[in-house]
C-alpha cells in the first residue's frame, strides 16, 4: 500500500524569535487543500501551528481583530472574541466566523475593507472590482477600460488590487485581454498594473503580477512569473525588482520594513510552464519551494522562512496579525463553534 502525502512544515532557525520580537503571528491559505493556517510564536523559542478547512482558501485581509478570507463561493468575516487580556486555551486570539457573505463562485482573489467599512474584493470571473449589499452576489465597483462586459468570462485576470488612502488605488491583471481567458496566452510578459482613479496603465511588461499593496508611500508587488518582488516606479513606469524568491509568488504583507511574501511550486496542469520563472530557476541550479519568505525591503536579503513539505505545493495568501503571540480559528467540522460563546455588552 502506498503511504499517504503527509504535510511536512519546517522554518528557518531564527524565525520563531523574529516573530516574537516584533509581536505578530501570521496567517496564511492555501486552495489546494482548502486550509486557513495561523502561526504564533509564543515565546518558548517554537512555532505554534493552527489550521482550519474552509473550501478553496483564497484571500487574506486583517486589521488584527478582523480577518477576511474568501472561500469557494462565500466570503467569511471572522471577529476575535478575545479581550487584551484574556486567552483561551492558551491562545490570545480567537477568530470566529461571525458572518458569511455567499457570493457563488466569482473565483475571488484579493480583498479588503475600505475608508467605509465596505468589503471589497478582486472579482477575477468577471473582471472587476466589486463589493457587496446584502442582496446580490456582488456590485461592480470598477472594470479596467478595456474591458467591454462584465461577463462571467476570466478575461484579463484581475488578480489583486491595492487601497490608498482606504479606497482602490491600483490593480494587477495578467493581460490587457477581452476575450474569455484571453491572458493565458499572455501569461508572460504582458501583465500591467492599472491606476483605478485615473485607469491609466503605471507599469506593463510585466511576468504575472500579483499582489499589489501600499506601504510606506510605495507601490510593491510580485511578479509571480519570474519569481521577483519588488516596487513600482510610478515617475518612471517600471518595476524594479529587489529580491528573488524560488517560487510563484502570491501574498504579500508587512510589518516595518519586512515583507512576508508566500512561494508556490510548480501546478500540474502546466499553468506555471514557459515563465521566466523556470529559466531563472535553473541557471541558478534551483527548485522551486513552496511557503513564506521574510525579506528585509532595505537590502533585498531574504532574513527568515517557513517551508511545506508533501502535501500542499501552493498557498494564496498572507496576512500580519499584530499584536498577537498565539492565534487560533473556530470553523465547522468541529461542534466547538456551537459551545463558544461571546455576550455583549449588558449580558
Amino acid at each position: 500500500m502506498s503511504t499517504p502525502p503527509r504535510l511536512e512544515i519546517q522554518s528557518s532557525p531564527g524565525l520563531a524569535e523574529w516573530m516574537h520580537t516584533h509581536a505578530l503571528a501570521l496567517a496564511f491559505t492555501t486552495y489546494q487543500i482548502g486550509k486557513l493556517f495561523l502561526v504564533g510564536s509564543p515565546g518558548d523559542g517554537r512555532l505554534s501551528f493552527f489550521e482550519r478547512t474552509f473550501n478553496r482558501a483564497m484571500g487574506l485581509w486583517s486589521d488584527g481583530e478582523t480577518l477576511l478570507m474568501s472561500s469557494l463561493f462565500q466570503i467569511w468575516r471572522f471577529e476575535n472574541m478575545l479581550r487584551p487580556d484574556q486567552v483561551h486555551q492558551g491562545y490570545d486570539r480567537l477568530y470566529v466566523p461571525r458572518i458569511g457573505y455567499t457570493t457563488g463562485d466569482l473565483d475571488i482573489h484579493d480583498l479588503g475593507l475600505d475608508a467605509r467599512g465596505r468589503v471589497v474584493f478582486a472579482n477575477t470571473l468577471f473582471n472587476c472590482l466589486s463589493t457587496l449589499d446584502g442582496r446580490h452576489s456582488f456590485v461592480p465597483l470598477w472594470t479596467p477600460p478595456w474591458i467591454s462586459r462584465i461577463v462571467p468570462e476570466d478575461r484579463c485576470h484581475l488578480n489583486g488590487f491595492a487601497m490608498v488612502d482606504g479606497e482602490p488605488g491600483y490593480a494587477t491583471v495578467v493581460a490587457r485581454s477581452d476575450v474569455s481567458d484571453g491572458w493565458r496566452e499572455h501569461r508572460r510578459a504582458d501583465g500591467c498594473v492599472v491606476d483605478v482613479r485615473t485607469n491609466d496603465v503605471v507599469a506593463t511588461g510585466l511576468a504575472m503580477p500579483h499582489s499589489p499593496r501600499v506601504h510606506d508611500g510605495r507601490l510593491w508587488l510580485l511578479e509571480a512569473g519570474s519569481g521577483r518582488f519588488g516596487a513600482v516606479d510610478l515617475a518612471r513606469g517600471t518595476f524594479d525588482p529587489i529580491a528573488f524568491c524560488p517560487g510563484f509568488l502570491r501574498g504579500l504583507a508587512f510589518v516595518g520594513p519586512y515583507a512576508i511574501l508566500g512561494t508556490s511550486r510548480h501546478r500540474e496542469n502546466r499553468t506555471f510552464e514557459g515563465l521566466p520563472l523556470e529559466d531563472e530557476l535553473r541557471a541558478r541550479g534551483m527548485q522551486a519551494t513552496c511557503g513564506l519568505q521574510v525579506v528585509d525591503t532595505r537590502t533585498g536579503e531574504v532574513l527568515h522562512w517557513l517551508r511545506l513539505e508533501g502535501l500542499v505545493a501552493e498557498l494564496y495568501d498572507v496576512a500580519v496579525l499584530p499584536g498577537c503571540r498565539r492565534p487560533m480559528a473556530l470553523g465547522f467540522v468541529s461542534d466547538e463553534i456551537q459551545k463558544i460563546l461571546h455576550v455583549g455588552p449588558g449580558g
